[in-house]
C-alpha cells in the first residue's frame, strides 16, 4: 500500500506492508523521487516494489473494492477464452449483461450503442493474456456520464470471459487487474494527465504494444464487489473531459506508429508511444522524464521486472 501526503506515517493494518512517503523515498528508485505527490500514479512505486519482491504476478485494486471468494483462484497466463475480433471501439460491458446501455470508464461515447459482434460467434483459442481485467460488481467503473443519467447497481454474467485481438479497442481500469511479467514495464500509470485518465491511457497504449507481440487483453467475469468512496460526480466529470475529447485521437495515433515485436522491445515501445502523444501535446514533455525514471527503475531490476 502506497502512501501519499494526507496518509498517517503510522498506518498499519495485518496483512500490509505500508510505505510511507519517507519510506518510498528511502527505496531508491528514481520514481519515487521525481514522481508528483498527491496523484494516483505514485502506485507506480508500489509495482516497482511488488517486482523487487519477486512477485509472480501483479494484481491491483482499490480500497473500496471487496475480494469475491473466486478473487483468490490460481490466474493462468495462457487461456482458452472467446476471441472478440472487431477492428475499432467495442463495448465490452454488454457482452457481461443484458442492460441495454452501460459502459466501462473511457469508452468513447461514439462507440456506446456500436453493433457487437455476438458472444456465440467470437471463436474459441487458445491465447496469451499477460494482462486480465476482472469486472467489478454493483457499483462498476463507469464514467460520471453514466452515474449522473443512469441506475446503478449493476451484477455482470459469471459464465464468461472474452479476449480482445489485435485491432480491437476497449478501455481497461486499475480497479481489480492482473499483470503477468511479461507485462510489468506495461503498469506504467502517466502522472501528467487526469486524475480519471492516468489508467485509461496506460491502457491504450498497452493495448497498441499487445498487438505487437500477438498477445490478448482479456476480460472476464466479476471477482470483487465495489462499494465506491464518496465522489463529487461533477468533479470527476470535468477530470474525465480529456477524455470524451481524446481518446479517439490517442487510438488512432497509437495505431499509426510502427512498432517493433518482442519482449526486448517493449521499452523502446513505451518509449516511442509516449513520444508520439507528447508531441500531439495530450501530454507535456515531462512526462517523458517520469517514463525515463520509470524504465531506468525497472533496468535496476533487471530480469525481475519481465525486461
Amino acid at each position: 500500500m502506497i502512501g501519499d501526503v494526507a496518509s498517517p506515517s503510522d498506518f498499519s493494518l495485518p496483512g500490509c506492508e505500508f510505505f510511507s512517503l519517507q519510506q518510498q523515498y528511502e527505496t531508491g528508485f528514481r520514481t519515487a523521487r521525481e514522481s508528483p505527490t498527491r496523484h494516483y500514479a505514485r502506485k507506480n512505486i508500489g509495482y516497482l516494489q511488488a517486482i523487487r519482491d519477486g512477485a509472480g504476478i501483479i494484481i491491483e485494486t482499490d480500497d473500496d473494492n471487496e475480494p469475491m471468494a473466486d478473487f483468490w483462484r490460481t490466474r493462468t497466463l495462457r487461456r482458452r477464452v472467446s476471441v472478440l475480433s472487431q477492428p475499432g471501439w467495442v463495448n465490452v460491458y454488454r457482452y457481461f449483461t443484458d442492460e441495454s446501455v452501460v459502459w466501462p470508464r473511457g469508452l468513447p461515447l461514439t462507440a456506446v450503442k456500436r453493433e457487437l459482434i455476438t458472444y456465440e460467434g467470437s471463436p474459441v483459442q487458445e491465447v496469451d493474456c499477460p494482462i486480465q481485467q476482472g469486472l467489478a460488481n454493483e457499483n462498476p467503473d463507469v464514467d460520471a456520464i453514466y452515474r449522473l443519467t443512469a441506475s446503478l447497481p449493476i451484477s455482470f454474467r459469471s459464465d464468461r470471459a472474452l479476449a480482445l485481438a489485435n485491432g480491437t479497442w476497449c478501455p481497461f481500469n486499475s480497479q481489480n487487474t492482473v499483470f503477468f511479467p511479461e507485462a510489468y514495464p506495461l503498469l506504467y500509470l502517466p502522472a501528467l494527465c487526469s486524475f480519471r485518465m492516468t489508467d485509461i491511457w496506460r491502457s491504450f497504449v498497452a493495448q497498441r504494444i499487445f498487438w505487437e507481440n500477438g498477445w490478448m487483453l482479456l476480460f472476464h467475469e466479476p471477482t470483487v464487489i465495489q462499494e465506491r468512496n464518496e465522489h463529487d460526480l461533477m468533479k470527476d466529470f470535468r477530470d474525465e473531459v480529456p477524455g470524451y475529447l481524446h481518446n479517439e485521437t490517442i487510438a488512432d495515433i497509437l495505431s499509426g506508429l510502427s512498432l517493433k515485436a518482442g519482449v526486448d522491445e517493449i521499452r523502446n515501445n513505451l518509449t516511442k508511444c509516449y513520444e508520439a502523444l507528447v508531441n500531439a501535446e495530450l501530454f507535456p514533455r515531462r512526462e517523458l522524464d517520469l517514463l525515463d525514471a520509470w524504465l531506468e527503475d525497472l533496468g535496476g531490476l533487471g530480469k525481475l521486472a519481465g525486461v
